[in-house]
């Protein structure tokens, strides 16, 4: 079999079971979080929380409940590493470094999972199972949560009421996540993944040198790690490892993991907005999107450019021969398109447009279909924005399934949108313009500014991913990036449920012989477009310095 139809047959089997999926588990989403039910282990957690899951908030009550329980999440895991020496199950590693355990913290915690350090030599079980693998489900229900919300603020009228945070996060871990990971740990033990509390073993030499590795409850923390689009590794190899990804089936088994829930979530709104036909217009645009980018990825990465690479048959280096080249487009592509930021082959190592393609999908703000919560109030923040276009192209006033888009409704949007690329263009300004942090690049000239634009990218965006090449692990980036994925998650979370808040509130508007139908495929391609021309006109210059200069050069 070919390696082109190998990736075709790979792409087909994958939406194939998306496809059976997405219905189910989207109509069972809309009902755990419409339930006016609490199940018995629920109403234990509420009461050991103080919580009361029957009181509606409204949006800064909801905001609040979001910001308390992140905090408090980043103060907890920072603490678990700083007393990681003295706790048992600690493996022998010491007490993790100040700013390297605040960017641990705030990554895990705003469901980036950047890593600066090598998980098999730097965190103990404890650490790994108590502190990074717990966050990997609640920072995923809160991204679900605060999705709903802004569903809620679509499906309810005359109301600032938007649902109880408490409740819509504890519903998302206990029926939603946990019981998928439950059934995807038993898949991944059973093709080959690793599940136990081990020591340190010795397992060969290797130049001389004794060669260790570590066990641990790898297929528990893989299945999350992909499911809650978070994307950090047991170890340092991340879904390269054989530990955590040992077989082509593996592979595409986790790729399915990370577009499980975001696919789904569409069906969601669909059901509680009460018109499954929205739902589809933007699983449309989503699957139109990422379809696009896998084509261009594998177009890429076989071309035949050069000797080497026409000698090899593609563009081999860095990546798994075991997953292929279709193997591992499909991966990247599908990584960076959310926020999940598992890789199973080295961006860095790409073509010099292949590398461009894995920072422009997280550029477009991860929405296509983006991570869990995040890619779909991501994508309905765009609709908001791309119903506006239309409405002032055509002199109405722009609505929004029943909802009017106003001046209000609009700045939200746009503060949503403006946060992320000041965020990484900022940064990235800053790094390249002090003398210091210039020092961690391993490569010169354009793929140098890559390296350091992708860090700033990937960090602002909440994905996790790393070009590779950039020594991270400084006090200048634990510390920068750090508080860019903080800000980068918490800030536009402000907006979106600010933007729910406002929606709710409205009393509906009935359709009439002049709205724009927002189910129709002529709105479905006017957001893909809005989307990939405010990307465009955003970082394009930044893409020309970098991926561009070094892909057109080669």
């Amino acid at each position: 079999m070919s390696p082109v139809l190998s990736g075709v047959l790979q792409l087909l089997a994958l939406v194939a079971a998306l496809a059976l999926a997405h219905i189910p588990l989207g109509n069972h989403m809309a009902r755990v979080y419409s339930s006016g039910t609490h199940w018995r282990v629920e109403k234990w957690i509420y009461k050991g929380i103080g919580a009361d899951p029957d009181t509606e908030m409204r949006w800064p009550a909801y905001l609040r409940g979001v910001l308390a329980f992140s905090l408090a999440g980043v103060l907890f895991l920072y603490l678990l590493q700083r007393l990681q020496g003295v706790l048992p199950g600690s493996l022998g590693f010491a007490s993790i470094d100040p700013d390297q355990a605040f960017n641990t913290a705030a990554s895990f915690v705003a469901n980036t999972n950047w890593q600066s350090y090598y998980g098999e030599q730097a965190m103990g079980h404890v650490v790994q199972t108590a502190g990074l693998a717990v966050q990997n489900f609640v920072s995923a229900a809160v991204g679900i949560a605060v999705a709903v919300a802004l569903v809620r603020g679509f499906a309810r009228s005359r109301t600032g009421e938007l649902g109880n945070f408490w409740a819509d996060l504890v519903r998302g871990v206990v029926r939603v996540l946990v019981p998928i990971a439950a059934v995807g740990a038993v898949v991944l033990v059973a093709c080959g993944v690793i599940q136990n509390f081990s020591g340190i073993h010795e397992v060969g030499q290797f130049l001389g040198a004794p060669q260790q590795w570590n066990g641990g409850a790898v297929a528990s923390q893989e299945v999350i790690k992909e499911l809650g689009t978070n994307g950090g590794g047991y170890f340092n190899a991340n879904s390269a490892h054989p530990f955590e990804n040992p077989t082509p089936f593996t592979n595409l088994f986790e790729i399915f993991l990370i577009l499980l829930i975001p696919v789904s979530l569409t069906r969601t709104f669909g059901v509680m907005t009460g018109s499954v036909r929205q739902g589809y217009a933007i699983l449309g645009t989503m699957a139109a999107i990422w379809l696009s980018f896998v084509a261009l990825m594998m177009w890429t990465e076989f071309a035949h450019h050069g000797p080497a690479l026409q000698a090899a048959g593609a563009a081999t280096e860095g990546k798994e021969l075991r997953f292929g080249i279709g193997g591992s487009s499909l991966f990247a592509v599908t990584t960076t398109l959310t926020s999940t930021g598992a890789v199973d082959s080295f961006h860095s190592s790409y073509t010099g447009l292949g590398g461009g393609i894995t920072m422009l999908g997280m550029m477009l703000g991860e929405i296509a279909p983006g991570g869990v919560g995040s890619g779909l109030y991501g994508m309905l923040v765009m609709a908001v924005v791309a119903v506006f276009v239309a409405g002032l192209m055509v002199g109405r006033t722009p609505e929004y399934l029943g909802k009017k888009i106003g001046t209000r409704e609009i700045k939200f949007a746009a503060c949503y949108i403006l946060i992320t690329p000041a965020l990484v263009l900022v940064f990235t300004a800053a790094a390249l313009a002090l003398p210091t942090p210039g020092d961690s690049m391993t490569n010169s000239g354009a793929h140098g500014f890559s390296e350091i634009l992708y860090a700033y990218t990937s960090a602002s965006n909440n994905n996790g991913s790393a070009f590779a090449g950039l020594n991270a692990d400084t006090q200048w980036f634990n510390t920068t990036l750090g508080l860019a994925m903080l800000l980068g998650r918490l800030l536009p979370m402000v907006f979106v449920l600010a933007l729910a808040g406002s929606l709710a509130r409205q009393q509906p508007v009935p359709a009439t012989a002049g709205t724009l139908r927002t189910e129709k495929p002529l709105f479905a391609g006017l957001l893909a477009g809005a989307v990939l021309i405010i990307t465009g006109l955003t970082y394009f210059p930044a893409l020309s310095l970098g991926p561009l200069a070094e892909g057109l050069a080669a």
